[in-house]
């Protein structure tokens, strides 16, 4: 289900029915909040409404979904202080008024004539959902004490997962997490899945990378966006264990000597780089052992400008900032593939949840059950190998 955009404050407004995820997402911009809930025979839309103080004091509030919010810029003089609210608490009672809505007779009584529509393109999207092993999985499958009745989450039986805004492929397709398609859209289904939660119990929201590892109150029950573990941040928040180990990766440019390499051998005689003190620099000499001695940038930022004007021939870096540079920093960037490993001191990648979170023990034996049934090695094959990015030998 596609969930909520974050917002400086909140208030609880009533349950409105909309007509398609079109016209809900419309109305929706950076200072509204809504939670999007797919109810048996119609859709309604939960609001968090925004309230905005001015210099002058003057409120202004968006009113409904079918009313278009004003844009983002006019809302340039909110003061800071109100940018701090109760989210948690909000999202809670939006969530539990949304379940009473859905299990409501009452409320499909009242639904509009449109709603036999609406119930179609529910049906049809619930058609779609993803599923890591094509059914729900049994209700507590990783242990005891692990399934939507016994958790302790956001709001009861259900889940609420966050990730960045805007999410790029192949981690998230088409920056939207609620498809399954994307590598971690479809680890964070399987994981939802193996605590014993149906696509209806799954919600979506938008947080900065950066709030996901502050210290504090977390709005969501798990985070997912390439978070790397690291004892420094684990001081701060709770880490699941790894649902991918980071390889090494070689990107180019469109024109490159190296656009059709294909494997080790084809990157020997190129001029290679990487940034200075990386484990990027060390898989150079381990994996490709160069003719050419490597250059050295002092960040990433320098080596995709040497790159891009032909200084080198490919830039190697982990995995995910190769998929981030060559689909958003590079012109006609290319991913060549990824290096094998090399070393036992693997980076990982973690699902975060707040710190001392009751919910850490059972998402981590949901990861856990993952990788020891093979569901995580053949999603990296399908999502990120198969996007482009084999392994080279």
């Amino acid at each position: 289900m596609f969930a909520p955009y974050p917002a400086h404050g909140w208030v609880l407004e009533k349950m409105l029915p909309y007509e398609s995820d079109a016209e809900f997402r419309r109305g929706i911009v950076t200072p509204l909040l809504g939670l999007k809930f797919d109810c048996g025979n119609h859709r309604v839309a939960g609001l968090l409404i925004f309230r905005t103080f001015t210099t002058d004091s003057s409120s202004k509030e968006v009113q409904s979904a079918a009313t278009r919010v004003r844009p983002e810029s006019e809302h340039s003089n909110v003061k800071m202080s109100q940018r701090r609210q109760a989210a948690a608490a909000a999202l809670l009672a939006a969530s539990m008024l949304a379940l009473a809505a859905c299990s409501s007779d009452s409320s499909s009584a009242s639904a509009p004539s449109s709603a036999s529509s609406a119930s179609a393109d529910a049906s049809a999207s619930a058609s779609d959902a993803p599923s890591a092993s094509g059914s729900a999985a049994a209700p507590g499958a990783v242990g005891a004490g692990c399934n939507p009745t016994d958790l302790t989450t956001m709001a009861p039986k259900s889940l609420l997962l966050a990730t960045s805004e805007p999410a790029f492929e192949p981690w998230m397709v088409d920056n939207d997490p609620t498809t399954g398609k994307g590598f971690e859209s479809a680890v964070a289904y399987a994981v939802a899945e193996k605590l014993g939660y149906t696509k209806e119990q799954i919600f979506w929201m938008r947080v900065s990378f950066e709030a996901g590892t502050t210290p504090g109150p977390k709005p969501f029950d798990f985070d997912i966006n390439q978070y790397s573990i690291s004892a420094q941040r684990a001081e701060a928040v709770d880490f699941s264990s790894s649902y991918y180990d980071i390889t090494q990766a070689v990107i180019t440019v469109k024109g490159s000597s190296l656009e059709k390499a294909s494997d080790l051998a084809s990157l020997k005689g190129a001029k290679l780089g990487a940034m200075l003190g990386t484990t990027s620099l060390d898989a150079i000499s381990a994996s490709i052992d160069p003719t050419n001695k490597p250059a050295v940038f002092d960040d990433n930022t320098a080596g995709a400008a040497a790159l891009q004007n032909g200084q080198i021939d490919g830039l190697v870096v982990d995995l995910p900032t190769a998929f981030y540079m060559t689909g958003a920093q590079l012109t006609d960037g290319i991913v060549i593939g990824q290096l094998p490993p090399t070393s036992t001191d693997t980076e990982q990648l973690g699902l975060i949840l707040q710190k001392d979170s009751p919910l850490t023990k059972c998402v981590t034996a949901a990861v856990d059950a993952l990788r020891a049934d093979g569901t995580l090695a053949s999603l990296a094959d399908q999502w990120l190998a198969g996007s482009g990015a084999p392994v080279l030998k």
